[in-house]
């Protein structure tokens, strides 16, 4: 759409009639005009040939046009752009996710089957991302170590990839909670946004690691990351008996491992909170509840890319100015070679 973003100066068309009619005309003192003999004579030759070129109208065409090119360019014309949305301020949200060798278990339920943890984890974690427009995403995975899998950014679709590729013991097979902590610390504490969140989700207890997680846990408040901590894993599993037949079978707890006390220490000490997802179902109610708690922000900001068109006006007025220039110049030239000519005619005939 084309925009003027200083229509006033379309006002000044006018003008120039303005001036030719409330102007006076100059006066002219004959007696300080320089005197030629054959002037008329020269003037004569000059307007009948200059009008066949160029008429009066079509003189008064170009200075209109030449004007009114200039008026539009003084205008300052703009062509807007579609209307472009742009994320409104939101959070930066880091995922730690748990890729030990624990995270293998498949006391987990996908569709009536049976399936690991980090399989329910991707499932569920993949609905949590794109939901979250507006937000700066990054994703840790860490075992007996912590890795930056992808750094905050808003291409949501490329760390819902990376998280799909993660495998189980990919980062070793113990469990570091500290340091995964500490290097999401490291990855958010110069973020220039107000909301600095960790989700960390495990299923075990820090067994490695050089961090002690309760005192990443106090250098995260300090840096004003909250972090919520999401403990995985069912709380009863039937194991087979003898020859993997119900003979002998009992009913254990896949989840003893799992250190609850130390993941709600964490959480409280920096504000955060503490769940628990035992299914699948708990896992998706946890992240609703977490949009809840960390909403997406309503309210989008939006402009209009702008093309600045003036410059194409005053080219071709420069253009127009340029050719009449030079026609005028020929003109005048061949004038004046018509002009020798007829003098050298008539020097030969006297």
């Amino acid at each position: 759409m084309l925009q003027f973003e200083f229509l006033q100066a379309l006002l000044l068309a006018p003008l120039p009639l303005l001036v030719y009619f409330l102007v006076p005309t100059a006066k002219i003192n004959n007696s300080a005009l320089l005197k030629v003999p054959f002037f008329n004579e020269l003037d004569s030759f000059r307007s009948n040939n200059y009008s066949q070129a160029v008429s009066k109208s079509g003189k008064l065409f170009l200075l209109s046009l030449l004007w009114i090119l200039l008026l539009i360019a003084s205008a300052r014309p703009v062509w807007l752009g579609d209307e472009i949305i742009l994320p409104a301020e939101g959070r930066d949200l880091m995922l730690a996710v748990d890729v030990s060798g624990s995270m293998q278990r498949g006391d987990m339920q996908l569709n009536g089957e049976a399936v690991d943890r980090l399989s329910i984890v991707k499932v569920v974690l993949r609905d949590f991302i794109s939901r979250r427009n507006g937000d700066r995403l990054g994703l840790v995975l860490f075992g007996t170590n912590a890795y930056l899998q992808t750094p905050l950014t808003f291409d949501t679709t490329t760390l819902e990839q990376f998280l799909l590729e993660a495998e189980i013991g990919i980062a070793g097979e113990a469990t570091a909670i500290g340091d995964a902590i500490g290097l999401s610390i490291k990855r958010l504490q110069d973020s220039e946004v107000n909301s600095r969140v960790l989700i960390l989700l495990t299923d075990g207890s820090n067994t490695a690691g050089a961090v002690n997680p309760l005192q990443a846990a106090k250098l995260a408040k300090e840096k004003r990351l909250k972090i919520y901590t999401v403990g995985i894993g069912a709380d009863r599993m039937d194991a087979p008996g003898i020859f993997g037949t119900s003979f002998f079978s009992q009913t254990i707890n896949p989840s003893a491992d799992l250190d609850e006390k130390t993941l709600k220490a964490i959480a409280e000490t920096t504000g955060g909170k503490y769940f628990r997802a035992k299914n699948a179902k708990d896992l998706a109610d946890i992240y609703k509840i977490l949009d809840e708690l960390e909403p997406v922000e309503s309210d989008h900001l939006s402009y209009r890319p702008k093309r600045a068109l003036f410059h194409y006006f005053l080219a071709a007025a420069f253009i127009i100015s340029m050719l009449y220039t030079f026609s005028v110049l020929l003109l005048s030239w061949w004038q004046a070679r018509k002009l020798n000519e007829q003098q050298g005619s008539l020097s030969d005939v006297v």
